[in-house]
């Protein structure tokens, strides 16, 4: 469900709150050029005799740039395209929210390594 951007920070944390009992959330960030279908294969010229018109594909402007944000936990999925202009904010929320909903990550335990480089030798 594509949802706006504060939207989906709010929709973010109620599934990291349903996380903490059971289940993991997966985020997903990736660029994204606006298209919502696949680039078809150009037809192979020995196996097809008649011509097709050139398929017809979005303009794609090199100073718009779009982030696609996915998150999914078990069947519910969430998403936003964050737009250029609206990156530093929208980090800044994102980054509050993940540091506010990683309590339940576990420390890690020192390894024997570390034990024996404190020790004093004589």
């Amino acid at each position: 469900m594509k949802l706006e951007n504060d939207k989906f920070l709010s929709e973010l944390t109620k599934l990291f709150q349903s996380a903490e009992t059971s289940g993991s959330v997966v985020l997903t960030m990736k660029t994204y050029d606006g298209r919502t279908k696949p680039i078809a294969r150009k037809p192979n010229p020995k196996t097809s005799s008649r011509k097709r018109a050139p398929s017809s594909t979005p303009d794609h402007h090199e100073s718009e740039h779009l982030c696609l944000i996915r998150a999914v936990k078990g069947n519910k999925k969430i998403s936003t395209i964050v737009v250029h202009k609206d990156v530093n904010k929208f980090q800044m929320a994102y980054a509050n929210l993940m540091r506010g909903n990683m309590t339940n990550l576990k420390k890690k335990g020192r390894g024997k390594g570390e034990n024996k480089s404190k020790q004093l030798t004589l």
